[in-house]
């Protein structure tokens, strides 16, 4: 049976800015493409490769990779704050796939995932993020160390290898990015008091969560007024990087490396590992065609927004 991707940005701003009204229109646009292409796929499952926000994994216990075997929705920016529809048996037949192709992968059987992981079903499936079951697939986008773009790709692959010959269709997301660099404290210059935060920070009171958000919302504002002391978008990267997506040539995402992603699109630009890790598990399954690209640089977002769709030629 086929296989098939979907990658896009998320922004938990999306419901807090005002973009001006052909940009909020053109992304609306792609996304009811996006749901469009998921309805006439009607996958029977969804691998979820997302990142996290400091929501749900953190310094104490900070994994490059995560397959969740149950898995809830943490709720921050008004996100889905319910059970994710994870068949368990699956996940657990998965990770071990994983494992046996030499790919170390923590498991975790009560992952909590934030914005970053559910938008994008939030917005395929009108807010039902348990339309369909769903493999949650943490790739650490946020917190150095990270893994090189040769072992994410290579982890995609296996992935992908498990569902090639599986009698089911099978949605590849990918969700984040590209180009961005939002006010998320860096450990090596973060005060204490965010370290603790970084270290473990889970489950803040509710006046904690919104200041977090109150801080990020303001920071979009001056960054679209051209007042924010964050790095700039990158639209060129960012359309170098759509074209190795849509080339096929997915071990030239090896040559991206975290310095030089950190030096011209910003450090929240390696959300892009989750559409390395797509990408390459769809190749595994066979060649591939990208079938429609939207891309915009958003300011009031903080993003280089993107969507892409591919099928198996």
């Amino acid at each position: 049976m086929p296989q098939a991707l979907l990658c896009m940005s998320h922004s938990p701003l999306l419901d807090h800015a005002d973009p001006p009204e052909d940009v909020v229109q053109a992304v609306q646009d792609a996304f009811e493409h996006a749901r469009t292409f998921t309805r006439e796929f009607d996958p029977d499952i969804v691998v979820n490769f997302g990142p996290d926000h400091f929501n749900g994994f953190f310094y104490d216990l900070m994994p490059p990779f995560c397959i969740g075997y149950k898995a809830h929705g943490s709720g921050d920016y008004d996100s889905y704050a319910g059970e994710l529809d994870v068949p368990e048996a699956t996940a657990e037949d998965l990770a071990q796939f994983v494992m046996d192709r030499g790919i170390d992968v923590a498991i975790s059987r009560r992952m909590e995932v934030d914005h970053g992981a559910v938008q994008p079903m939030e917005i395929l499936h009108d807010g039902n993020v348990a339309a369909r079951p769903v493999l949650p697939t943490f790739v650490n986008s946020v917190a150095r160390p990270f893994a090189p773009m040769e072992r994410v790709r290579r982890f995609g692959a296996a992935v992908g290898e498990y569902f090639r010959d599986r009698d089911e269709r099978v949605l590849f997301i990918g969700s984040g990015g590209l180009s961005h660099d939002p006010p998320v404290p860096q450990y090596p210059t973060a005060t204490e008091a965010q370290r603790e935060f970084l270290t473990a920070g889970r489950h803040p009171t509710a006046e904690a969560r919104a200041a977090r958000q109150a801080n990020t919302i303001a920071t979009a504002r001056r960054f679209a007024a051209g007042e924010a002391d964050i790095m700039d978008l990158n639209p060129e990267w960012d359309r170098e990087f759509l074209a190795v997506c849509a080339s096929g040539r997915v071990t030239d995402f090896d040559r991206y490396t975290a310095d030089g992603m950190d030096a011209v699109a910003g450090h929240s630009s390696h959300e892009v590992r989750t559409w390395v890790a797509a990408y390459s598990a769809l190749r595994a399954c066979g060649d591939y065609r990208v079938t429609y690209e939207f891309y915009r640089p958003i300011k009031e977002y903080i993003a280089g927004f993107a969507v892409t769709t591919a099928h198996l030629r």
